[in-house]
């Protein structure tokens, strides 16, 4: 168990001062049951879900500037939502440092989107908690940009890569994007970087080919400003 909690801050980006938090954060009710004395993580994610909602709409209100307010509403709601924070957990290596009781062990726990998602929350508020608000936001964008990135829309509904597409072709211009690969298996990044002709225009990470592209879209209507509006 001490690797895999080693192993998740490594992948986290972040080491705690303070190491209760971290158990707590790690600690279901199933496992506080079996351990008297112990406290689980419900705290702690009741306060983690408020810190991913802020930083969350803290980068969406800084990097969506055309977004109005139903549409900001709709990305977070996307991004700070189970399935998108169990697969965050997945990355993270919370399910092999999660601490449950035997009966959640035996009923397949360590795979619960309910239980991941939940932990993720805390761990955020554990954060929070031990290093500050900005520390915790700055972990929340690192993990969760991409995600926001794809999931955010243009008026009319069109993403990033669909309206670049549209720009560009408009113009007598083909789009292009090569993708890069790194990581270990279990924890792949990819990075996109799109042309338009043979000049760069824009680059982005994720942890999917689609996921990058999107971002890499994204920078480059950042980088065209005004020129970049459909």
């Amino acid at each position: 168990m001490a690797d895999a909690v080693a192993e998740l801050e490594r992948r986290l980006g972040y080491a705690f001062d303070d190491r209760r938090l971290l158990e707590l954060a790690l600690s279901h009710r199933s496992y506080v049951a079996e351990h008297p004395g112990t406290a689980s993580y419900e705290r702690l994610e009741f306060l983690g879900d408020a810190v991913l909602q802020l930083a969350v709409t803290r980068y969406l209100y800084d990097t969506r500037p055309e977004a109005t307010e139903g549409q900001m509403a709709k990305v977070r709601a996307a991004v700070v939502s189970e399935p998108t924070l169990a697969e965050l957990a997945t990355r993270l290596g919370i399910p092999e440092a999660v601490r449950l009781g035997r009966g959640e062990e035996m009923t397949g726990g360590r795979e619960k989107p309910s239980i991941l998602s939940d932990v993720v929350e805390a761990i955020f508020g554990a954060v929070f908690l031990d290093a500050g608000y900005d520390r915790a936001a700055e972990l929340v964008v690192g993990h969760l940009a991409p995600v926001v990135d794809e999931r955010a829309t243009a008026p009319g509904g069109r993403d990033y890569k669909t309206r670049l597409q549209e720009l560009l072709v408009a113009r007598g211009i083909e789009p292009r994007y090569e993708v890069e690969v790194s990581g270990p298996e279990h924890a792949r990044r990819f990075r996109s970087v799109v042309y338009a002709g043979e000049e760069p225009i824009g680059e982005g990470e994720g942890t999917s080919k689609k996921r990058a592209q999107q971002a890499a879209a994204a920078d480059a209507f950042a980088r065209m400003g005004d020129r970049g509006r459909a």
